[in-house]
């Protein structure tokens, strides 16, 4: 009898493990990022799983900031100049660490708060079959099923 509490707390901690590594996982951070600067990020992502990266600069000079995303072959998936906020999604094609970095090089004398998002992983629906439920968001009351007329405009 005394076997069958510490096996019981081991099957649920398994549980409890795999259900964890299944969801999607991420990292959201405001930081500074001084004048003359560059700050990179690094995350390992497995093959085939999408990845995002939401940013936005909160305060500082003309709240802009450069942004790029590479791959583990050094490959610039993604690049931004001067962008106040932006979103990108990607799924991986390759297995490795991706870096993500911000930069304030091009700024002589304003630092910037920078706010990121970055998630791996689909995250799942939150109720099961929701891909096939008529949602508000799915269905448009005033939708028709013939197309309009174009507008025309007097003179």
């Amino acid at each position: 009898m005394g076997s069958a509490a510490p096996l019981s707390a081991s099957v649920l901690l398994l549980l409890l493990l795999l259900r964890r590594a299944e969801q999607p996982r991420g990292a959201e951070l405001t930081f500074e990022l001084p004048d003359n600067a560059k700050q990179c990020f690094h995350e390992e992502v497995e093959q085939g799983v999408k990845f995002s990266l939401d940013y936005q600069v909160i305060t500082g000079g003309h709240y802009d900031v450069d942004c790029y995303v590479e791959d583990p072959q050094g490959n610039t998936i993604y690049r931004e100049t001067k962008k106040q906020y932006d979103s990108f999604t990607y799924r991986a094609e390759v297995k490795g660490v991706y870096q993500f970095c911000f930069s304030n090089e091009f700024s002589t004398f304003s630092h910037k708060t920078v706010y990121f998002d970055f998630q791996v992983g689909d995250e799942p629906p939150i109720l099961p079959d929701m891909g096939n439920r008529v949602t508000a968001l799915t269905q448009c009351p005033n939708a028709s099923p013939t197309p309009l007329p174009p507008l025309t405009v007097p003179v």
